[in-house]
């Protein structure tokens, strides 16, 4: 791959990381008012990574995978999407789509501390200034009446820090790890064996399976969307660029993902914005920008 061809497939990448991804808080929160979260992460990326394969083998794409890239492709989506995905969207039950996707904005923080705690990284002046901004960021977010007397909110914030954490370090996991060298195929490998996984804990927790044409015709359109456009196009992208770039630069979709979280969660589903949340987000994406702020090379 040429370098041209490579810098416009990283720029085509990180828009569907940083936008479409944007929409999906939205999206599971449509389908999670109506269906089990472990359910319904089970349906997305099941189908998701049946249809990769098919487009694959239409493609003629190479399947073929060792056992130790199968293992670290398992390791990866119950990272992922298992854990970092399916219990996101359990959170999703307690709490609005742009408060979730606000805390899902410190991602680069926990990156950062894995990186510290794992790698021995050395943690820079300005990302210990964006750590502080961060908890900052995080405390003023919580510490709101119409938020922390809603009824299971503090699970549901709990919850979902406990995938972003999941969802850190699957990020430092897949940067070093062996997996199929076609991303689209990783990917495949990831959803359906994530696909399953979420099947199965579905069943052990006793969710009810209620059938995709009973939903409503919000929730089937919303699941079609994260399919296609969050599972297939945007997990792919994200494959893509946690080899092609740092792990630190990947995370940086979580300054535009809170912003158009909150927006559609607003604008589509009446969610509250709060002047204190506004002050929140701008504190925790300053808080990022800081984690980021140094100068990095593709």
């Amino acid at each position: 791959m040429t370098k041209p061809n490579k810098t416009i497939l990283i720029v085509l990448a990180f828009f569907a990381i940083y936008v479409i991804w944007g929409s999906t808080y939205l999206l599971n929160k449509v389908v999670v008012t109506e269906v089990q979260p472990m359910f319904l992460a089970s349906i997305r990326f099941t189908i998701a990574g049946l249809l990769i394969f098919i487009i694959a083998k239409i493609m003629k794409f190479n399947l073929s995978i060792t056992k130790k890239q199968l293992l670290n492709s398992v390791i990866a989506g119950f990272l992922f999407l298992v854990y970092g995905n399916g219990v996101f969207i359990w959170g999703l039950k307690y709490v609005d789509s742009g408060f979730a996707a606000l805390e899902a904005s410190t991602q680069p923080m926990f990156i950062l501390i894995l990186m510290k705690v794992i790698d021995g990284k050395k943690i820079q002046t300005k990302s210990i200034l964006g750590i502080i901004l961060g908890i900052i960021g995080i405390l003023l977010l919580i510490n709101q009446d119409q938020i922390t007397f809603q009824e299971g909110s503090i699970k549901g914030i709990l919850i979902i820090f406990t995938s972003i954490i999941s969802w850190s370090f699957g990020s430092l996991f897949v940067a070093k790890a062996d997996l199929p060298a076609n991303y689209f195929i990783s990917t495949g490998y990831q959803m359906l064996t994530a696909g399953l996984l979420l099947g199965i804990s579905s069943l052990a927790l006793g969710e009810v399976w209620l059938s995709p044409l009973l939903w409503s015709s919000s929730a089937q359109i919303s699941m079609l969307l994260l399919i296609t456009f969050g599972s297939i196009v945007a997990f792919t992208s994200f494959n893509f660029l946690l080899k092609a770039v740092s792990p630190e630069k990947v995370a940086t979709f979580s300054y535009v993902n809170p912003i158009i979280a909150l927006f559609l969660g607003w604008f589509i589903l009446n969610e509250k914005l709060t002047m204190q949340s506004i002050i929140a987000a701008f504190i925790l994406l300053l808080g990022v920008y800081f984690i980021n702020s140094r100068k990095r090379n593709f």
